[in-house]
């Protein structure tokens, strides 16, 4: 589903742009935002729900998580614009949760049920009775086999049986999707999502085929604070590339952020190597010498979070180096002390990185890839004409190579080789959150040490963040032209000094 323009995807669009337009062009922002919905679905047709009451009914709650806000009380029912006043300042930070399942949008899809299909033959061998340890299959009138799931124990032994795999299991798309186990099922069937758990990574967001999961966005907030006259000025992520088109390069990005309203844009690469240098030092001092076991790194805020949750042990294994988002922020606001920061890029997670207390004075707004695709929209920003270009030479292909899995490993790696001659780098590396805990694991029961250990909360890196336009593949070859473009390929040794206390 990932890279598709699926109907979902073009919704959440729509919800965007709107919000978007009225953010920029409004007098009368109250009523505005109460016609969205009428303007997402303007006929009395409903195109995907039952009703048109529905549809709108969902679409209300897309505008306020659009908004920053939370979603409306379900016993109570409210204007979508209540508390829209607390909303509408431009200093305005996330409410947790950051990932919300709307209710009226969920389809209470089935978890982890068997169930045979209509593609049982009613064989005479009945394999799949055989192997059933609770007899928890039957046959039916027609002869076909029936699976009784109050005796079914979800081993899955009659679906591998099955020689027509005429057996389904059944699983909650979001539920599969989310690596933590944060998503069970309510009191009426419905996905819930653990705050305690859930890590922000979006991963159950992109693979919801009913967009019933949406997390909150700034970009109301952001607008009304270029519209008031800050300074406001953007750090991009190197996953950018690509994301607007194959031949959006940097330095059109530039221009076209600076034509929405940014006073400046900066790499958010260059942060990234700062990073490398940072961890190469450490590997190289620490690690290399035995003096702790192992280095994981810190970029990504899911897989640390995960580390920190859920291996609170090994929080002094994570990196003390600052995530590229930080690195490059504190940057920003050491030339420019009264910058407004805006980290664009790939990752719902880096949301609740920047709520945090160490971060908010950093970086004060965050928003995604396909955020950004619809502030340009609204402004009437297309990249199929758009021929301006300011020159950014901010960062080196190592930093900018952090945008896919096994990228900040190999940066680090190459900045040992490079200014630590003769120590040898032990590289791991896992992407997903699944992959990432059995590497934590390992790491805790000792079949690691020695080891720099890359973690990405997103399979396939930054590039698969859950904030991005375009395929994860396509992403990723874009990065590495990028990359293998760059003109200079590390940073300088003693770049890691910044971050010294």
């Amino acid at each position: 589903m990932r890279g598709l323009e699926t109907s979902v995807i073009k919704l959440r669009r729509k919800i965007f742009v709107e919000v978007a337009r009225v953010a920029y062009d409004s007098e009368n922002i109250n009523n505005d935002i109460e016609a969205i919905p009428y303007k997402i679905t303007p006929t009395e047709q409903p195109q995907y729900r039952e009703s048109i009451y529905r549809e709108r009914a969902i679409a209300s709650e897309r505008v306020r998580l659009a908004m920053g806000m939370s979603l409306r009380p379900q016993d109570r029912p409210v204007h979508i614009t209540s508390g829209l006043d607390a909303s509408n300042i431009s200093d305005k930070y996330y409410e947790p949760p950051l990932m919300q399942v709307i209710p009226s949008a969920c389809d209470k899809c089935e978890d982890n049920v068997y169930e045979v299909s209509d593609q049982c033959r009613g064989c005479v061998a009945r394999s799949c009775m055989t192997v059933c340890p609770k007899g928890a299959i039957s046959i039916g009138k027609d002869g076909k086999t029936v699976i009784d799931k109050e005796k079914c124990i979800k081993c899955g032994r009659c679906k591998a049986a099955c020689p027509y795999d005429a057996i389904a299991h059944k699983i909650r798309p979001c539920a599969q999707a989310c690596g933590v186990k944060a998503i069970s099922s309510d009191a009426l069937g419905r996905a819930s999502i653990d705050p305690k758990k859930c890590v922000g990574c979006g991963q159950c967001m992109v693979s919801c085929p009913f967009g019933a999961i949406a997390d909150k966005s700034q970009i109301f907030q952001l607008i009304q604070a270029m519209k008031k006259g800050d300074q406001v000025v953007a750090e991009v992520a190197p996953a950018v590339i690509g994301q607007f088109g194959p031949n959006v390069t940097l330095w059109k990005m530039k221009a076209a952020l600076k034509d929405l309203g940014f006073k400046e844009v900066f790499e958010v690469a260059h942060g990234a190597d700062v990073g490398a240098a940072t961890e190469a030092h450490h590997y190289a001092t620490q690690v290399a010498t035995g003096e702790v076991p192992f280095l994981l790194t810190s970029c990504c805020p899911a897989w640390s979070m995960l580390a920190k949750t859920q291996f609170p042990e090994m929080i002094d294994r994570v990196s003390s180096a600052l995530t590229p988002m930080v690195a490059t922020a504190r940057s920003i606001k050491q030339k420019m002390p009264d910058a407004r920061v805006v980290f664009i890029g790939p990752c719902a997670a880096k949301k609740l990185e920047a709520s945090r207390r160490t971060v908010r004075s950093d970086v004060d707004f965050v928003i995604t890839f396909e955020e950004l695709a619809a502030m340009f929209e609204a402004r009437g920003i297309d990249f199929k004409t758009y021929n301006k270009e300011d020159p950014i030479h901010d960062a080196t292909g190592a930093g900018r190579g952090y945008a896919v899995a096994g990228g900040v490993a190999a940066a680090v790696e190459a900045c040992v080789r490079e200014y630590y001659p003769g120590v040898e780098v032990k590289i791991e590396h896992a992407e997903g959150l699944d992959a990432c805990k059995k590497i934590l694991m390992l790491a805790k029961a000792g079949k690691k040490n020695g080891c720099l250990i890359e973690g990405m909360g997103c399979p396939g890196g930054c590039v698969a963040g859950a904030g991005t336009n375009i395929s994860i593949e396509k992403a990723a070859a874009e990065v590495k032209k990028f990359v293998d473009g760059s003109t200079k390929k590390l940073p300088e040794k003693d770049l890691y000094e910044i971050q010294l206390p």
